[in-house]
């Protein structure tokens, strides 16, 4: 793990992790390591934001750091993350910034960065950058060597290339969308507007302050309870920059990125799904039963993505709702996953709860302990290892254990999955004894 970049670029708590200086040097750094890596001397950059209250300081800063290297900026404000991908590719520009923290509370914020094809930058580039600004970095001081600012709004591009991957817009179903009061704010409204559908949106009033609070892919327990409330088809969440979806079906069971890839590979035909090491045992399953090849990544969806590059596959994914289309984007998109759920369950005339029965998810658990960078780095040690190797010897064989850094958050995950009575029993005192090694 680097100092700055994480899993999905820089990520931290406003005005202490993340502030006014870190965004000006961010800014300039890309604009000078990819000026020598692409051979160019000036570059233009889209950026968009999502819907948190820092956005514009933050915005101000990288914006303000990337004039100074004589580059220009195109200001996209308020679209989703995978928009800006996409955008990227269509009007032909050298990359783009996102400022958003994606899933977390309103105090974090981050910043992506793409290059010119639309793709999260390698760990290659991510450390140049971050070698540059941490140890060489100086301001620009030549003189008339300043870039220009413009403003567009291309949303509807965006809304109108996602819409032509569906080959059906009259769906016979009951929609209820949670856009998390983020970045889909708008777009969902503008997508589902053009379908000939049953809809409705929920907790799209946005104020700075309430993106994620108690709503999206983070906090589904009102997307549920208006689910079966108003007896919807579907629930739809997405997370705070949309490149998350996960579902809810008409029963208000949650259904998760591991059952889309499961109904996604078999309506597409894939032969070759590609997970991480924290999808499900069920998915995994649900591969070797239908003779398709499953391939687990690091966590991160830019790493799902390096596989299907590698690989020249089309359909990978996380089980936290970042789903992978290869054949139509770039990156992870919400709106684009439930577009295309809705397209399985049009053309096969099928509920969301007939099409998951194809999967068999395992019973998992999830906690997390708060650590600082310090104990993260001692996940490392012999200690560790051996009190994570005492708790696989209680599983006997009927379960496994994840424990993990978090790349986004000052968090340790550890995961324990198999039957439910016994992973129930060793979760907290796994924990436990963790938090005292990493001390």
């Amino acid at each position: 793990m680097t100092k700055l970049f994480g899993t999905d670029g820089v990520r931290g708590i406003v005005n202490k992790d993340l502030n006014i200086e870190v965004a000006v040097k961010l800014g300039a750094s890309v604009a000078h390591i990819l000026k020598k890596d692409y051979k160019k001397d000036k570059l233009t950059f889209f950026i968009g934001c999502d819907t948190r209250i820092s956005r514009d300081m933050l915005k101000s800063g990288v914006i303000s750091g990337f004039l100074s290297e004589g580059c220009n900026i195109i200001d996209l404000d308020i679209i989703p993350t995978p928009a800006v991908s996409y955008l990227i590719t269509k009007y032909k520009v050298d990359g783009g910034f996102v400022i958003s923290a994606s899933h977390n509370p309103v105090i974090y914020n981050g910043i992506k960065v793409f290059n010119s094809d639309g793709y999260k930058l390698d760990d290659k580039l991510e450390d140049k950058i971050e070698e540059y600004l941490l140890n060489d970095f100086k301001l620009n001081d030549k003189e008339n060597e300043v870039g220009t600012l413009t403003c567009k709004d291309l949303k509807e591009d965006y809304v109108d290339y996602l819409l032509n991957t569906v080959n059906n817009k009259n769906i016979p179903f009951k929609v209820v969308i949670d856009t998390a009061n983020g970045a889909s704010y708008k777009t969902a409204e503008m997508i589902f507007s053009k379908l000939n559908i049953d809809y409705k949106i929920i907790n799209n009033k946005i104020d700075g302050y309430n993106i994620n609070k108690d709503a999206g892919s983070t906090h589904m327990e009102g997307l549920i309870k208006e689910v079966l409330k108003g007896k919807y088809d579907l629930g739809i969440a997405y997370d705070g920059d949309a490149d998350r979806c996960l579902l809810v079906d008409s029963d208000g069971e949650i259904v998760d990125g591991d059952y889309i890839l499961a109904i996604m590979s078999n309506y597409l035909q894939e032969d070759i799904v590609v997970g991480t090491v924290m999808s499900n045992l069920g998915l995994i399953k649900f591969c070797e039963e239908n003779n398709k090849t499953f391939i687990a990544t690091n966590v991160g969806d830019k790493y799902v993505l390096l596989d299907l590059l590698k690989r020249n596959n089309n359909l990978g994914g996380e089980q936290s709702g970042h789903i992978i289309f290869r054949n139509y984007l770039n990156t992870g998109c919400g709106e684009l996953t439930s577009l295309q759920i809705l397209n399985v369950m049009t053309n096969e005339n099928k509920s969301l709860k007939e099409l998951k029965s194809v999967m068999n998810k395992y019973p998992q658990v999830l906690v997390n302990i708060n650590a600082s960078k310090e104990e993260k780095d001692r996940l490392n040690s012999n200690n560790v290892k051996k009190i994570i190797s005492e708790y696989e010897k209680k599983l006997n064989g009927n379960g496994r254990i994840l424990v993990r850094a978090s790349g986004t958050e000052n968090l340790i995950r550890i995961m324990l999955e198999g039957d439910k009575d016994i992973i129930e029993k060793y979760v907290n005192d796994l924990k436990e004894e963790l938090k005292v090694a990493i001390k």
